[in-house]
């Protein structure tokens, strides 16, 4: 709609001033244009071969690429146009790609998380510094993994695997003790896979018997890690749930 309107203006101006002047005049001659690298632009043909080349870099330049021997790029491009001999097989040119991409990726999500951890330095030290003070609490026994939990009712059930549905009631907060999820206020409980939900769940609640109701203290990385999840549970944040095993489903 933007580009029509611009056409309307353009041509609505051009028909005034013709209008005043009652005469047409000669198109002035397009001026050579001389890029940075020395390289001048004369004709519509340059102008287009150009503007694809910045197409190009421009997409190249999202994939996290960050340089390219420019010269060789411009023999590929022209064999493959022209449809001159190609120096790689299909095959070949596409793992190229893959590995470079792959590569670029892993940096740019390096990058990325150092950025993030600054960014949110000051949740990581509020988890680290939580879960420190309350591994002393009397009653808080601590995993490998970090994982801390108290167990608030003893059950006596049978404990599930990391392949059984189970059936669960849950609450969960943030160590603000601002409140991001609950079962209870669904009013229902839910089902799932133990493998199929966060680490700290699917190690914590294979140390559940039947019956019993826990208190999970989960740290960021094996909770929802440096992203979070949605707009309740910030990137970096370390969860408390509060969890009753009402039933193990089995496989």
């Amino acid at each position: 709609m933007k580009k029509a309107f611009l056409i309307i203006l353009i041509s609505g101006t051009t028909f005034v001033c013709l209008a005043q002047s009652k005469k047409i005049t000669a198109k002035k001659p397009v001026s050579a244009t001389k890029t940075g690298t020395g390289i001048v632009i004369k004709s519509s043909l340059d102008s287009t071969s150009y503007a694809f080349g910045t197409s190009i870099g421009a997409g190249l330049k999202t994939t996290g690429l960050s340089t390219l021997n420019y010269e060789v790029l411009l023999k590929g491009l022209k064999d493959a146009f022209t449809g001159g001999k190609v120096l790689l097989t299909q095959q070949q040119a596409q793992q190229c790609i893959n590995d470079a991409l792959t590569k670029a990726s892993l940096v740019k999500n390096k990058a990325e998380e150092a950025a993030n951890r600054i960014k949110y330095a000051p949740i990581i030290k509020e988890g680290q510094d939580f879960l420190e003070q309350n591994k002393k609490r009397a009653g808080v026994q601590t995993t490998a993994s970090g994982l801390q939990y108290e167990v608030l009712t003893p059950g006596s059930g049978i404990k599930p695997t990391a392949t059984d549905s189970v059936q669960v009631h849950y609450k969960g907060t943030l160590l603000n003790g601002e409140q991001f999820d609950s079962s209870y206020d669904h009013g229902k409980p839910v089902t799932f896979t133990l493998n199929q939900v966060i680490r700290g769940w699917t190690e914590g609640l294979q140390l559940m018997p039947a019956g019993s109701k826990y208190k999970f203290f989960i740290p960021y990385n094996i909770a929802y890690g440096e992203r979070g999840y949605g707009p309740s549970i910030p990137p970096y944040s370390t969860l408390i749930f509060e969890v009753e095993l009402l039933k193990v489903n089995g496989k």
